[in-house]
């Protein structure tokens, strides 16, 4: 049996598409797949839970700025190059497929050396510092975005391949009944969703917190708040706050007539793929690259989404939900315009690229 690594990690937007792939690649060839993740952090439990092999290696993290802790992350990204390259060796993939983040770099410098063919993809419209460090290893670019390629030198472009984004199967069929069901809320109940990651938004919390009282008098308001927000809203009729929704969650987005989120790739992706308009507050600020503004920004000129960006408040976020809420016209375009954006099936695309490559 043929056998295949795959890389990637440091958060779920790194991991979860990655697994989408492993699983279409499973249906499309007999083969074994294992992940090398970093031995610290959520990484592990995820893969594990997919039921893939994990080996753990050291990640140092890879910072555009300057900081102490890059003199000691060197030493780090060194052992996980290491320690990628004695895994590799003994496991003998015949392709590397890295799903991005920090981590993947060592494992994809080590496969390099040792001559194992890298793919790799990248979900936000513009490259990280990984995924441009992995682009020049790999022999497969794939993108989320149509507009991605142009930020690669000339040389790499012709690798690079438009696939969309993985997302599991099931955001493309989520049944609104059992999101109804599991909700407990009624046939003619409208439904707002808030989905600040698995981790939740501050932002995003304290935004519907102050704006509650209005948003509950046009929906039935479904918050994911994230399981360490310390939440006190207590639930009622028209306000069902949860701190993770996982099996449910593509049955709960299929029931959702509006969607409030953040904008990272993968949370807009599956919410498109769902054919449901969108409000975008992306993360903006030091702590990130700005890629969730450029996320964001796309999707409102493809007419997907309404984007609030900066000093956000709640009188904004409710006027704007009040406006889509009493435009259907509009809602349904936006609906449309999400189904066209997200109709590259990712997971499909990767997966047959990776299965001809290792059977050729």
């Amino acid at each position: 049996m043929i056998t295949i690594a795959f890389t990637g990690g440091g958060t779920g937007g790194h991991i979860f598409p990655g697994l989408a792939v492993a699983a279409y690649l499973r249906k499309l060839t007999p083969c074994r797949i294992f992940w090398i993740g970093a031995k610290a952090g959520m990484d592990r439990g995820i893969v594990e839970e997919a039921e893939l092999e994990f080996f753990g290696v050291p990640a140092g993290k890879l910072r555009r700025n300057f900081s102490l802790r890059n003199f000691i992350d060197v030493f780090k990204v060194l052992g996980g190059f290491l320690a990628a390259r004695k895994i590799l060796k003994r496991e003998k993939p015949l392709l590397l497929f890295s799903k991005g983040g920090f981590v993947s770099v060592p494992p994809c410098a080590a496969a390099a050396s040792l001559k194992i063919p890298v793919f790799t993809h990248e979900s936000d419209y513009s490259p990280g510092l990984a995924t441009r460090i992995n682009a020049k290893f790999a022999r497969r670019i794939f993108t989320t975005f149509p507009d991605t390629a142009a930020f690669f030198p000339a040389a790499f472009r012709e690798r690079v391949v438009l696939a969309g984004n993985p997302i599991r199967p099931e955001f493309r069929s989520g049944d609104p009944a059992l999101g109804r069901a599991f909700l407990g809320a009624g046939e003619g109940d409208r439904v707002l969703l808030v989905l600040g990651g698995s981790l939740g938004a501050r932002q995003l919390n304290e935004l519907v917190r102050a704006a509650l009282p209005g948003l509950t008098g046009l929906y039935v308001v479904v918050h994911q708040t994230g399981p360490k927000a310390g939440w006190d809203i207590p639930a009622s009729g028209r306000y069902k706050p949860y701190p993770f929704i996982r099996g449910e969650l593509p049955h709960v987005i299929a029931a959702a007539e509006l969607i409030l989120c953040r904008s990272g790739a993968g949370t807009v992706w599956e919410c498109a793929a769902a054919g449901k308009p969108l409000i975008l507050v992306p993360l903006a600020g030091s702590g990130t690259r700005g890629d969730q503004e450029e996320n964001a920004r796309y999707l409102e000129k493809e007419g997907v989404a309404v984007v609030l960006s900066g000093d956000v408040t709640p009188e904004t976020l409710l006027e704007t939900a009040r406006i889509l809420a009493g435009d259907g016209e509009k809602r349904k375009a936006m609906g449309e315009a999400a189904l066209r954006f997200a109709a590259p099936d990712g997971a499909r695309i990767i997966a047959g690229a990776i299965r001809e490559a290792v059977e050729a």
